[in-house]
């Protein structure tokens, strides 16, 4: 029935269309001349009273899309938004012309208006438009979903962002949002002298992370492509060249699973500072997010998922092996040594008993990994440091001095999900050649997620890259905790969906 009542409607609103160009409306004008915005109008004068209006008679030309018609015979009203706020118009017959009047007759909900009147409040002393003139501006042959009470069914929200926006007020607030983190981000680096940059999104060479990359081609060059997983090689050339500080805000692109927390395209900042490394950065970065959660959300506390997190510094700090082994003894219920995870046969056991699958190439490090990712990430809510990563998994971080099977590398978890990665950058050309060709092993053993081998970048690093900290930071998910949005698709505005059959 309800197919039935949308296919009436359409007739219905093509026929309106079709009467309104007989009428000699000009049913898709140019321009349309606004004085104010509808937002500008209800922050400027929904606190006058009626007297106030009445005596100041404030004129005011505005438009936005149609949301409720009411007809009175010669008193009608209409409400019109701007996808921010709504404001209430008084149309009567006898205040504007016959052909505008007749064009009243003729609108639908969600189609384009344009009013011009002064402003006064109603019987009911609700801020309206007094229309002295009327203008058509589009048509909306689409019928909107009932009564404005939103659109539930998620996945039209995504594949259709479009009407997600014209009747959730709550989505157009988390980008908006979203738009404030980006904006803050900027302020505070470009505010400690960093300089923003792009560096190129197709690669010769998909390098900077371990991921699997998509792949295209360049019909001219004859030559394969890679969508960059990561710009960092890029940008450390940039430090080499001498831009000590610098930042991009890039879409990075990875042919992995879709998750509610992962999209094959997804946006990070990433910066990179010379003289620095991954200890300042720890700090840089507390004073970093409390800085950007306090500009957009006026605290430095937020909801996510019915957990109260806070962004107050100093973030707890955990040691990634430590973690591991402390939650792989609990979940065992007995004890295990210190030193177990750099064995690559006990850490292999332990994984096998607790039902924990592997890659068959991953060494002591890797499993490592893989037991933290399992047993511990999910349960870090508020702000956690975790340092001490393996080096097997950190091809481009830095060692320790004392400590060549770590580097000096930590990743930032909120809300039980990485936000950031970080490290101390490796500058040893010779050392970042003999980790390249690590990695190339990993290739030959059927690992899609191996870097390969950047002779570029290496002659870059033969240069001189000065001691420097790097680190990447993930907006979607910020935005998801900043927002309380369960899955990474509420953040993205298109995200990658599997097309309709």
């Amino acid at each position: 029935m309800s197919n039935k009542n949308d296919r009436d409607e359409r007739q219905q609103r093509r026929a309106n269309y079709e009467a309104l160009k007989v009428l000699g409306v000009d049913v898709y004008p140019g321009r349309y001349a606004r004085s104010d915005a509808i937002r500008e109008i209800v922050d400027k004068y929904s606190t006058l009273s009626g007297e106030d209006l009445q005596e100041n008679r404030l004129e005011t030309i505005t438009a936005g899309r149609i949301i409720a018609v009411r007809s009175f015979g010669k008193a009608n009203f209409l409400v019109i938004t701007d996808g921010r706020s709504k404001l209430q118009a008084y149309v009567r017959k006898d205040a504007i012309s016959e052909t505008e009047f007749k064009t009243f007759g003729l609108l639908d909900v969600g189609d384009f208006v344009g009013v011009e009147g002064h402003l006064f409040r109603t019987r009911t002393d609700e801020l309206t438009v007094w229309v002295k003139s009327l203008t058509f501006l589009a048509k909306c042959f689409e019928p909107l979903p009932e009564k404005w009470h939103g659109l539930t069914d998620v996945e039209i929200r995504y594949r259709r962002r479009y009407l997600d926006l014209i009747v959730n007020s709550e989505s157009r607030k988390t980008f908006e949002t979203r738009s404030r983190i980006l904006g803050a981000f900027r302020r505070f680096l470009d505010a400690r002298g960093y300089l923003e940059v792009e560096t190129p999104m197709m690669q010769p060479l998909a390098g900077g992370a371990i991921a699997r990359p998509f792949v295209t081609h360049h019909n001219a060059l004859d030559i394969p492509l890679y969508l960059r997983i990561a710009p960092e090689l890029y940008l450390k050339r940039l430090v080499v060249g001498g831009i000590e500080r610098v930042y991009e805000i890039n879409r990075n692109f990875r042919n992995e699973g879709i998750s509610t927390r992962h999209n094959p395209e997804f946006t990070m900042l990433e910066f990179y500072e010379a003289y620095s490394d991954s200890e300042s950065l720890m700090v840089m970065t507390e004073e970093m997010f409390t800085d950007v959660v306090s500009t957009v959300s006026g605290s430095h506390e937020c909801v996510f998922e019915g957990e109260l997190i806070s962004y107050r510094s100093p973030f707890r700090r955990l040691s990634l092996r430590e973690a591991a082994r402390i939650a792989a003894a609990s979940r065992l219920g007995r004890d295990l040594p210190n030193g177990v995870l750099r064995n690559r046969a006990e850490a292999a056991q332990i994984a096998s008993e607790l039902g924990i699958e592997v890659p068959p190439s991953a060494g002591a490090g890797k499993i490592a990994v893989c037991l933290f990712e399992t047993l511990c990430e999910e349960n870090l809510v508020q702000p956690t440091f975790v340092y001490d990563f393996p080096t097997e998994v950190s091809p481009l971080s830095k060692q320790r001095p004392d400590d060549p099977d770590t580097v000096e590398r930590f990743e930032l978890y909120i809300g039980g999900m990485e936000i950031a990665n970080a490290f101390s950058e490796l500058n040893d050309p010779d050392e970042q050649r003999q980790r390249f060709e690590s990695q190339l092993k990993e290739k030959t053993l059927g690992s899609e997620e191996a870097h390969g081998m950047d002779d570029d970048y290496i002659e870059a690093l033969e240069h001189g890259l000065p001691p420097t900290g790097g680190e990447g930071v993930g907006i979607d998910r910020l935005v998801m905790l900043l927002t309380d949005s369960p899955s990474i698709r509420d953040v993205i505005l298109f995200p990658l969906l599997r097309p309709k059959r």
